[in-house]
């Protein structure tokens, strides 16, 4: 059975950061809103992907958009699906991708299945669609990922439409609380997503080996799966400012080693990884090691070999209007050395083949284009090669949000 993936605002992030972690061959793109992947939904690592908002099966592909048509498959095949449903209420969802359909003609093909399901006895609640798409917080409050919820996914793919069944969604008041809670907090830093941190550390990853892959359909109800610990490998981020990346890495098993010029920061990513651990279910392994270390990231001597690095590096000052071009030239021109400078340092303190993805600055302008760091050409001359991808453009790897100036560019790079 294959996985089937429902991608974020920003689609590219997504396809890359599976692509990275799966390989090209087993994703492939539908529409720019999802993704299958060839991998079975027990064994793929949805919790550790920022990119995606829904995680979901494959249930079939039929060879047509027609609603009609998908309704009539759907409505005699729903009431022997709900007869292998545990006792109880069901409750039912449909979501749409790419048909240009409004909510009211997605929610009347839900009472059409409601009626058929109900007609064997069984009671039946109807999630209401606001949109064509019902949200993460939907499904999570409506119950449609239980083992009495049914969330069917049609996704248009050309002159296809795939059917799937939600498995998963985002654990939206996790990541919230991850983020907004945490108690050493500085805005004048800037604030990195906890979505786009585990995005960056997936991109450094690469593949995922098979062996610590667990299932997670070999787990009883109620019972917290097994928890993967990546035993060698230490992830470094030399940036590490309040911890955002070292506290996603270490959820994921990763032993972290974080520094950063501030002592205040190295203060604040101590705290905050405290504060992880203290909770009364810490998503954190007693054995995941965690390491801070103040340091200059352009001249620093790291005490241990990292085996992947994720940061977000120096984003220069904010801009909440349009610069001037003496402006952008200053910023970009100390961004470049610092980030140059880092790379020549880290450069002779790993092994050829590591991997690094960095968050770099790239410029909005009154043009409507982006600027970048100078640095970009001349990659191959500082001793490392950038890491492309099938599914998404190089240009294409940039995080931003309407009306941003400075936006974050990942590139992903390998030690030659």
């Amino acid at each position: 059975m294959q996985s089937l993936i429902i991608l974020g605002r920003q689609p590219e992030l997504g396809l890359a950061e599976l692509e990275s972690l799966y390989g090209a061959a087993k994703v492939r793109p539908i529409a720019n809103v999802a993704a299958i992947v060839d991998v079975d939904p027990c064994l793929l690592a949805f919790n550790r992907l920022g990119g995606a908002v829904k995680f979901g099966k494959v249930l079939t592909t039929l060879e047509t958009n027609s609603l009609d048509a998908i309704s009539n498959f759907l409505v005699k095949a729903a009431p022997e699906h709900s007869q292998a449903m545990p006792p109880g209420k069901m409750h039912l969802g449909i979501s749409a991708y790419g048909y240009n359909l409004a909510p009211k003609h997605v929610q009347q093909l839900g009472l059409k299945l409601k009626r058929a399901i109900r007609v064997t006895g069984r009671s039946v609640r109807v999630a209401a669609n606001k949109e064509a798409a019902l949200s993460s917080a939907q499904v999570i409050h409506g119950q449609l990922s239980g083992s009495n919820g049914w969330e069917l996914l049609l996704i248009k793919d050309g002159a296809s439409s795939v059917i799937g069944q939600t498995i998963a969604v985002q654990d939206i008041d996790a990541y919230s609380h991850r983020d907004r809670n945490r108690p050493a907090r500085d805005a004048k830093v800037g604030m990195l997503p906890p979505k786009l941190a585990q995005i960056i550390i997936n991109l450094s990853a690469g593949l995922l080996p098979p062996e610590v892959t667990a299932s997670n359909c070999d787990v009883a109800t109620g019972v917290e799966p097994p928890k993967t610990h990546f035993k060698d490998q230490l992830l470094l981020d030399p940036f590490c400012g309040s911890g955002v990346i070292l506290q996603e890495a270490a959820i994921m098993g990763y032993d972290c080693m974080g520094s950063d010029i501030s002592p205040r920061m190295i203060e604040y990513s101590q705290t905050n990884l405290e504060w992880l651990r203290s909770w009364t279910k810490s998503p954190l392994q007693p054995e995941v090691q965690t390491t801070m270390i103040q340091g200059d990231a352009t001249s620093f001597k790291w005490p241990d070999q990292p085996t992947l690095i994720a940061a977000e590096t120096n984003l220069g000052r904010p801009f909440s209007s349009i610069p001037t071009a003496k402006q952008l030239d200053s910023v970009k021109l100390e961004c470049d050395q610092i980030v140059r400078s880092f790379l020549h340092n880290l450069g002779k303190q790993i092994k050829s083949g590591t991997r690094l993805c960095l968050a770099i600055p790239a410029w909005q302008t009154a043009g409507g284009h982006l600027v970048h760091l100078p640095l970009l050409d001349s990659i191959e001359v500082i001793g490392y090669n950038r890491v492309s991808f099938h599914h998404s453009r190089d240009e294409q790897l940039i995080y931003s949000r309407p009306g941003q100036i400075v936006a974050r560019e990942l590139l992903v790079l390998s030690k030659v």
